[in-house]
């Protein structure tokens, strides 16, 4: 007997709404509370953005702030940044962006519409947003009942109860969940200073180019990262930076990496009395996009330490920093996270720009080999060069006489490889090449390299090997 056809009206259509507790409490285990509160920093520096189209010269934010206040029973940041127009409203309060990315701002480096949301809910359960754009001012609250009503999905919102002196927003969080409280708390002062210090590394390059930000009454002020320069063009081998720069895929790409300080001595690093000059902290790779670090003085396989041919991170290696800059009109081409604090390591872009990364690394871990029992030389050397900060290097290095040449191999782009200085050679260090030619064919060769047709043998030879060398370094 044949079973009878199950009817299609036994079964309902499946229900795939979203949960609302999902955004509420579990969105938020992907981020630390040091990245949700950057993230809304973020959403500062977007309002500018929005604001100002175009930013040129040295210090295009000056002028515009955020205040970040918290303590055991608040959390609040306010900001004179332009606000967020009505007619933005769905895309600024949405959880979760639709309809492509019609509105963002260029420059950005969100991507979900999750960032201000997920940061609110990390802190607290009651939160009232209050924004004024020109001729519209209004209050968004977020409240516990709002949370915990999963069929309710809408805001209230009201007029704002009085107009800023500037356009811009101000969030104020409130009922704080225990953890949060504990961390702002009296008894947890370090936390500030911990805060305050992912500002002022994350931060250094918009904080440099004019943009305030006040921690707790405390105007965060930027750690500086140089890069040694020679800007002699009468010396050919000198301290510069290993230098990349491409466009791929709407993100212009720039990358330089060598000497931040002196190269110190063992004794050097040991020495409580070196200890600040010489913090490791300042080691390492910081990869920055649209302007934003998302990696600060990176010494892991992330950033190529420790793999396809460079050692992990050492002491010996403290003096080598490096920049990378993604730099996109587009953020969904930028290599981050969701936390956009955060590589995305499986990004084909960023493992191409990664092997220019190692590139630019094995120079200068050959020379710190080369040098290792000869470091007061070095550090002379290094001491006559221009120190340049990491956040106007790319601007700075522009009218230098440095000459870069095409790369050939993906994904393309131009580098400028420097001639670092090597020590002199010992008997142990070297070896002599010896051949013999006919004097005819000594003076073909030396007609061409010196147009001079009568040079001696032994710097005809030694001029072959070192162009030959050159070459082979590319």
């Amino acid at each position: 007997m044949v079973a009878k056809a199950l009817s299609d009206q036994k079964y309902e259509n499946v229900e795939a709404s979203p949960v609302k507790s999902f955004f509420v409490s579990m969105l938020t285990r992907d981020i630390t509370l040091n990245d949700a509160m950057l993230d809304l920093l973020d959403n500062c520096v977007d309002g500018i953005l929005r604001k100002r189209t175009k930013l040129t010269g040295e210090k295009p934010y000056k002028g515009f702030k955020a205040e970040i206040t918290f303590n055991k029973d608040s959390f609040s940041i306010h900001d004179n940044c332009g606000g967020i127009p009505w007619d933005l409203h769905q895309y600024a309060f949405r959880m979760g962006r639709a309809n492509g990315r019609t509105h963002d701002p260029v420059g950005t480096v969100g991507v979900y519409g999750i960032g201000m949301k997920r940061a609110i809910f990390k802190m607290g359960r009651n939160c009232l947003i209050s924004t004024q754009c020109k001729k519209d001012n209004y209050e968004i609250e977020i409240s516990k009942k709002w949370m915990n009503n999963e069929s309710d999905w809408s805001i209230p919102v009201r007029v704002g109860k009085k107009s800023m002196t500037e356009d811009g927003t101000t969030i104020v969080v409130g009922d704080l969940l225990p953890g949060i409280s504990n961390c702002f708390g009296p008894d947890n002062l370090s936390y500030t200073s911990d805060f305050i210090t992912k500002v002022e590394t994350h931060y250094a390059f918009i904080i440099n180019k004019g943009f305030d930000v006040i921690v707790n009454g405390k105007k965060v002020i930027p750690k500086p990262i140089d890069l040694h320069f020679n800007d002699s063009s009468k010396q050919e081998k000198s301290i510069r930076p290993f230098i990349y720069k491409a466009t791929v895929d709407e993100v212009d790409v720039f990358l330089a990496v060598g000497f931040s300080r002196p190269l110190p001595s063992k004794d050097d690093v040991e020495s409580s009395l070196e200890e600040r000059r010489y913090s490791t902290d300042q080691a390492g790779w910081t990869v920055v996009c649209n302007d934003r670090a998302v990696l600060y003085c990176d010494k892991s396989e992330l950033t190529g330490w420790g793999e396809a041919g460079v050692p992990q991170y050492h002491t010996q290696f403290i003096a080598i920093s490096g920049i990378v800059e993604f730099t996109s009109n587009n953020p969904s081409k930028l290599p981050t996270t969701t936390t956009k604090r955060g590589i995305d390591s499986n990004s084909q872009l960023y493992l191409q720009i990664k092997n220019k990364m190692r590139e630019g690394m094995k120079m200068f871990i050959d020379y710190t080999n080369k040098w290792k029992t000869r470091e007061k030389e070095s550090r002379e050397q290094i001491k006559n060069t221009k120190a340049i900060p990491l956040t106007v290097f790319r601007h700075s290095i522009a009218n230098t006489s440095i000459k870069f040449t095409k790369v050939s191999s993906k994904p393309g782009g131009m580098q400028y490889k420097p001639e670092l200085p090597t020590p002199p050679l010992t008997d142990q260090d070297s070896k002599k090449i010896s051949f013999s030619k006919t004097i005819r064919e000594i003076k073909v060769v030396s007609s061409y390299l010196f147009d001079d047709d009568d040079i001696q043998p032994s710097k005809i030879g030694e001029s072959c090997f070192d162009r030959v060398y050159k070459e082979a370094r590319k």
